[in-house]
């Protein structure tokens, strides 16, 4: 089906892939980038979008969403998941393997991509399990995996704990160029946690996931990703030490990115006090100081990339006693407001640079289309108006999942316009103002 041309006129662009950052049009010819520049001529029959005090952008992706299908629609289904992405301004995500059956053979994966073509509201990209059932004994059929469709392997939610895999799957995943995403905990430090480890976990009673279980692992992978040469990423990383590490790793040379999560850049484990469950994820909330050097890391690229660990369940899961309900919380629709609210309207972050850790790095990371409005590229947009004001209200949520921390927040800036190849796939209405 063909797709009218569209100019998204007047708005202020930031590229930071191509250094632009101005008043500008962006023209959209057959769902690519056709021309960005000054007072452009639009061939006859082109939607025009006015985005005078707008920001427009690449299109935000986010390479870490648990889309929950196959398995736990009553969590979230891959349409209501693409749905509340593109309300956040995402057009694009990589789809994690924990679903049931596990994403670890190529019919999974072609269905996790058939799924998501039909609701049509963003790209999704299927990452395939690091190994089979993610039960971290063996290797997938990486190559069938990446020919069916995946982007990159992991066994996220469940740390890969035996090194050698861990080397096999930098080394196979070469032959690929794909990178092997892992989350760092060693389970034998932290197995029974449920929160971080420190005083706030001693005064409520509850038992928790010490620094050193994340930090023993980020050291582990690092290395290897050194001696085999593989291209490494590090998910949701929380503490100091990680930071640190991964910071020294990358003036060595290893090939690893990084990611940090709106959560942790913003709250710290005193969320939990009260035991609340909207507060409980994985890896934990730490102290103020671990959020610092989160913030330092995405600052200085250290981490380069924004994901949100988008992680929906039932709010009857949530209700639970603390011990017993699930890690996670859902991050979609609330990560570019929080973002723009914290961190630019702050003045601690320039434009630039968040459009950079919420789109160019990402899609670098996974040698993803987009990231960029250069020309020839995919005519994936979102346009953001920085002073649109609203209130978190998680009744409003395009997503299943309600399960979050930052119910009542007042934000600042807020995505109006979701472009995927040239379509709309999600405008603001009047009535979402609030």
């Amino acid at each position: 089906m063909s797709v009218r041309p569209m100019l998204l006129k007047g708005g202020r662009v930031v590229d930071p892939g191509q250094g632009i950052d101005g008043e500008l049009d962006v023209l959209l010819v057959e769902g690519m980038v056709a021309r960005v520049g000054l007072d452009l001529e639009a061939p006859e029959g082109t939607v025009v979008e006015e985005c005078g005090g707008r920001m427009v952008t690449p299109g935000l992706v986010d390479v870490h969403v648990h889309l929950r299908e196959p398995g736990g629609e009553h969590k979230e289904s891959i349409a209501t998941g693409t749905r509340a992405a593109a309300a956040g301004g995402f057009t694009a995500v990589c789809a994690m393997p924990n679903t049931d059956p596990v994403i670890d053979s190529p019919a999974t994966v072609g269905f996790v991509a058939a799924m998501a073509r039909e609701a049509g509201h963003c790209r999704v990209y299927p990452v395939g399990a690091l190994s089979v059932g993610q039960k971290g004994e063996r290797l997938t059929e990486i190559g069938e995996l990446v020919q069916a469709g995946a982007v990159a392997i992991t066994d996220d939610g469940s740390p890969v704990m035996d090194s050698g895999l861990m080397r096999k799957a930098l080394e196979y995943a070469q032959a690929f160029d794909i990178p092997v995403a892992d989350h760092p905990e060693d389970l034998s430090l932290s197995r029974d946690g449920v929160m971080n480890e420190g005083l706030v976990s001693a005064r409520l009673g509850l038992p928790g996931k010490p620094n050193a279980s994340e930090d023993v692992h980020v050291v582990r992978d690092l290395l290897v990703a050194e001696l085999t040469g593989g291209r490494l990423h590090l998910q949701h990383v929380s503490t100091r030490l990680a930071v640190d590490a991964i910071r020294q790793a990358k003036d060595r040379g290893v090939r690893v990115t990084a990611e940090a999560a709106p959560h942790h850049l913003l709250l710290t484990d005193e969320e939990v006090s009260g035991y609340r469950t909207d507060a409980k994820m994985n890896p934990p909330l730490r102290t103020a100081d671990d959020r610092a050097a989160v913030v330092q890391g995405l600052l200085d690229g250290t981490l380069d990339t924004l994901a949100t660990d988008h992680a929906p369940h039932h709010y009857e899961e949530k209700e639970q006693a603390f011990a017993d309900a699930p890690f996670g919380i859902v991050g979609l629709e609330t990560a570019l407001g929080l973002m723009l609210t914290h961190f630019v309207a702050s003045g601690k972050m320039e434009c630039s640079t968040l459009v950079e850790r919420m789109s160019l790095q990402p899609a670098r990371a996974f040698g993803l289309p987009g990231g960029t409005l250069s020309e020839g590229h995919p005519g994936d947009v979102t346009v953001i108006d920085p002073a649109r004001r609203w209130t978190v209200d998680p009744r409003d949520f395009h997503s299943r999942g309600r399960n979050t921390p930052f119910t009542g927040w007042e934000l600042r800036g807020r995505a109006v316009l979701t472009v995927v190849g040239g379509r709309v796939t999600h405008r603001l209405e009047e009535s979402e103002l609030g």
